[in-house]
């Protein structure tokens, strides 16, 4: 029965688990913080995709200029709560030390939600993908998107 197995916590956002999920997780900059550079965009997307396979299953992600869109379903024994704190510190301490970012860099919580059926997998997937259309409508290319090669084929 899925309320046995269903953890609710909160912090000052409610943070539902339930084992074998997959999660759209959104998180933002500080509100002191600068839009993202190139570069930091492209550290962070290397980090979202480091440990995909050995810690999480990452479905899609997109790092915009001032927040991050990911679909992952954590591995067993690795909490969602960890895999993010592990994106958000390992950024934090490589923007403050490579790009000389005073913290703090990442709003302290996030928003997450348990994605419940086939059809809202896709229509996060999607949303993750058309993101960067939605702030830059004449975008033909954005480097910082990535989608699993088997939900585009």
């Amino acid at each position: 029965m899925i309320e046995k197995d269903l953890v609710i916590y909160r912090r000052r956002l409610p943070h539902w688990r339930l084992d074998g999920s997959v999660y759209f997780v959104t998180w933002r900059l500080a509100p002191s913080q600068a839009d993202l550079t190139a570069d930091e965009r492209s550290e962070l997307m290397l980090a979202l995709k480091h440990f995909e396979g050995h810690r999480y299953e990452l479905f899609a992600g997109v790092v915009m200029h001032d927040h991050v869109h990911v679909l992952v379903k954590p591995l067993e024994n690795q909490p969602l709560q960890e895999i993010i704190h592990s994106w958000k510190s390992f950024t934090a301490h490589k923007f403050r030390r490579d790009y000389g970012r005073t913290p703090p860099i990442w709003q302290d919580e996030y928003l997450d939600r348990i994605v419940r059926n086939e059809q809202e997998f896709l229509d996060k997937a999607q949303y993750v993908l058309n993101n960067p259309l939605k702030t830059w409508p004449e975008l033909e290319d954005y480097p910082w998107v990535w989608v699993k090669e088997d939900l585009t084929s």
